[in-house]
């Protein structure tokens, strides 16, 4: 199929966007909209940046991709793009006849459905909005109960809180702790598998990046000895006392462990019970609360969560080495 004919058809698409819509580049996930269809271009504006909001993409820039993708048995790995042209194949996306795989990283053509980089419409997000529905997750319950625990007390002045105030907020505070690094993990094993070549990727709130950790451990005591004997370093100059050892001949001796060690004692807090059945019945009484909120009060807290929200993404939004135009 001639270029011409699939540019045509992807004007087609972009002129059927609907108000508000909004796509993600498949790399930095920025957010952008459509701002302008034109023969020869498609002008966007990101979302998530403060400056070069607005981008002209090029029509010759899109059949270049193009060319790449059908020339290379119908894919093309997204991340030999520059780093500029990241939006290019979300745009590309809404042809009918393109797709993105992020999980491989490629860019592919195929037959039949396919999906795309476009996100909810605002009348959607509305949508969205009124059908929120709660996640079954244990971290969403202990969140919402330690903000109505910081929100009936003034944790600002610890020192004049009551020890059993001090004592839920502590309980409430590990089982978040506990349960977020839980969930964070099976996030970030689902992240693992979309992240390439060391290329920060990033959201609202910041970015993630692949990383290399490498970890060591001996090999058999003996081979390690030998290669550096071997080497011409005495085996005398790697050998030390080894804990573990030390450990099974205390049990077989009458010394004591303060013969061997060194011993400072230090005091710290550890959560010795949950009354699951307790926070269960707040819980139910927050949640009660939230479904029972109308009127200015709600309006109100909506109000206070939007500033929020907005203060945050404030604080928080930058722009990684990949947004830069080389």
């Amino acid at each position: 199929m001639a270029f011409s004919v699939s540019w045509h058809t992807l004007l087609d698409e972009l002129d059927d966007l609907p108000v508000g819509a909004t796509l993600i580049t498949p790399l930095s996930h920025n957010r952008f909209r459509v701002n302008d269809v034109q023969e020869q271009r498609v002008i966007i504006e990101f979302l998530d940046r403060d400056i070069d909001t607005t981008q002209p993409l090029q029509r010759e820039q899109f059949e270049t991709l193009y060319r790449r993708i059908t020339e290379e048995a119908g894919s093309f790995e997204i991340d030999r793009l520059p780093s500029d042209a990241d939006p290019y194949p979300a745009v590309l996306s809404l042809h009918p006849r393109f797709e993105i795989d992020e999980e491989q990283g490629m860019i592919v053509e195929k037959e039949g459905p396919t999906t795309n980089q476009l996100l909810t419409t605002e009348n959607e997000s509305v949508a969205d909005e009124q059908d929120r529905t709660e996640p079954d997750l244990d971290v969403y319950a202990d969140a919402l109960l330690l903000v109505d625990a910081l929100e009936r007390h003034d944790v600002t002045a610890l020192e004049e809180m009551e020890t059993d105030a001090l004592v839920n907020i502590y309980t409430v505070l590990s089982d978040v702790q506990r349960n977020a690094n839980a969930f964070r993990q099976d996030v970030a094993d689902i992240l693992l598998n979309r992240l390439h070549h060391d290329r920060p990727v990033s959201g609202p709130f910041g970015s993630v990046q692949r990383t290399t950790r490498t970890n060591r451990s001996l090999r058999d005591d003996e081979d390690v000895l030998k290669t550096l004997e071997e080497a011409g370093i005495d085996r005398e100059r790697v050998l030390g006392v080894d804990r573990d050892k030390v450990d099974d001949a205390l049990e077989v001796t009458n010394l004591s462990e303060s013969d061997v060690y060194q011993i400072e004692e230090s005091s710290y807090v550890r959560k010795a019970d949950v009354d699951e059945e307790r926070k269960e019945t707040r819980l139910q009484g927050l949640k009660d609360q939230l479904a029972a909120s109308e009127g200015e009060k709600a309006e109100d807290l909506r109000d206070e969560i939007e500033d929020l929200e907005a203060r945050i993404d404030e604080l928080t939004s930058f722009r990684t080495g990949a947004e830069v135009h080389e």
